[in-house]
């Protein structure tokens, strides 16, 4: 898992495009850092194999936290160039924070293009209509269409959101509309 990761380190420091990652990714090196961790509590604690591991854990969370780091520019600056993204380049934990991440930054880039053309936010039906949804799946916080965050949401949760983000999540088979009359 060690090379694994140092090599998905490589690319994003040495490449300006996004890497591919399993999508188990981070799962696997939450194994191989509790691995680590356990082998480290089981052997002698004046072992070099105990000082070994302890070095390995720390350079395992440091390459990790700079492969996050990396990942999330890239990831934000494809959402903000209103780039399309393809899902096969993400780890299933960086699929979900994408996409609760892309409504904001569509609302948001609309938001300015409104504001550069002269027109400031609108009070209208749209904006303020709601929707009960009953979501189908875990998403984590939002932030909605009018600039208010939302959730986190778990599966059987009712949420009464901005129909704009309401079509989303049901677009997306995330939740599914719910008739409160």
């Amino acid at each position: 898992m060690y090379d694994e990761l140092y090599q998905a380190w490589k690319h994003e420091i040495t490449e300006s495009t996004l890497g591919i990652l399993p999508r188990d990714f981070y799962e696997g090196i939450t194994r191989y850092l509790r691995k680590i961790t356990e082998e480290s509590n089981l052997a002698d604690n004046k072992s070099l194999k105990i000082v070994l591991l302890e070095k390995e854990a720390t350079n395992v969370k440091r390459i990790l936290g700079e492969l996050l780091w990396l990942r999330y520019k890239k990831l934000v600056k494809f959402t903000t160039q209103t780039q399309k993204l393809s899902t096969e380049l993400l780890a299933l934990e960086e699929i979900q924070i994408f996409e609760s991440f892309v409504p904001f930054t569509e609302a948001y880039q609309k938001f300015a293009k409104n504001l550069l053309q002269g027109q400031t936010r609108k009070s209208s039906q749209e904006t303020r209509k709601r929707v009960t949804l009953r979501f189908s799946k875990d998403i984590p916080q939002i932030v909605g269409v009018d600039m208010r965050p939302y959730g986190p949401f778990i599966v059987e949760d009712l949420a009464s959101l901005p129909v704009q983000n309401a079509k989303i999540f049901v677009k997306q088979g995330l939740a599914v509309i719910v008739d409160v009359t």
